[in-house]
């Protein structure tokens, strides 16, 4: 987990190539999370370095949508 934003009820996390390795790993996780009404965004690094804005603007809706009280 690289960022958990409790107000937000919110993870997000990076990884390189642990994702395609751990993948049964990560879904358990994540539907965990979402039971316990976290929003999990899931971002490649590579992602992060290449569309910097686009992984900001995910975030950053994520963020607003709990504000507006319409959590996905």
């Amino acid at each position: 987990m690289d960022l958990c934003c409790v107000e937000a009820k919110l993870v997000v996390e990076l990884d390189g190539g642990q994702h395609a390795q751990q993948e049964e790993q990560d879904q358990q996780r994540s539907a965990f999370l979402t039971r316990c009404g976290y929003r999990v965004l899931r971002f490649w690094n590579h992602e992060v370095i290449e569309n910097c804005d686009a992984v900001v603007q995910r975030i950053a809706e994520a963020v607003q949508a709990v504000q507006n009280g319409h959590a996905k």
